[in-house]
């Protein structure tokens, strides 16, 4: 798989986005917030993120608060979480789950020890 165009968003629609990713490239998490939510994250610049539906979302920052958790308030699904990459440029984290036409469960995940930053 290479990168490809992707349409997702949280279960009610009122928050949608188009995003191009690489889901070779994805990533499990044991810390406390993503082992509950079972993500399946990939990340991509936000260059390669655009909503295309902002409808109200709540965010929520934990542990270092670098990451800016937004959920709808509505259906209560985190469809993506905004940060810095390592390079210090906006990266946007996206809920794999989250993704139309997407079977998260069938990817090869790396996982990552969230748990022990």
């Amino acid at each position: 798989m290479s990168r490809q165009h992707y349409k997702g968003g949280c279960q009610c629609g009122s928050v949608a986005y188009e995003v191009d990713a690489d889901l070779d490239k994805t990533f499990t998490c044991n810390c406390s917030r993503c082992q509950r939510l079972g993500f399946v994250l990939t990340f991509v610049p936000k260059a390669d993120f655009h909503l295309t539906s902002d409808g109200p979302v709540t965010e929520y920052l934990f542990n270092r608060k670098q990451i800016r958790h937004r959920f709808c308030p509505t259906c209560g699904v985190e469809s993506y979480a905004l940060g810095q990459g390592a390079d210090g440029g906006e990266m946007v984290a996206v809920n794999v789950n989250c993704l139309e036409g997407v079977n998260p469960r069938e990817l090869a995940s790396q996982a990552v020890d969230g748990a022990s930053y």
